[in-house]
């Protein structure tokens, strides 16, 4: 279930990425670079206490997704070294 923390790094109709809020109307960014708007989307999460970024294909679909710190991670590890 997404929360107010999480962002989505998605694709822009322009051929740029955008970092978006769970059901939010605007974007918090816009990047020419994928790997620019991950980073902004991480820095956002972490400053507002951990969470979830879901980053999106070309397509829209979610291709991958971080848990950042001290986020609630669906699917830890399993070894505990």
């Amino acid at each position: 279930m997404p929360t107010d923390k999480d962002r989505d790094v998605v694709p822009t109709d322009d051929n740029k990425w955008a970092v978006r809020a769970p059901n939010a109307d605007r974007a918090s960014g816009i990047f020419d670079r994928q790997s620019d708007a991950i980073e902004r989307a991480r820095e956002i999460v972490g400053n507002a206490g951990g969470g979830e970024v879901r980053i999106h294909g070309r397509d829209g679909r979610i291709r991958d997704s971080d848990t950042v710190p001290p986020g609630n991670d669906p699917f830890p590890p399993r070894d505990t070294k």
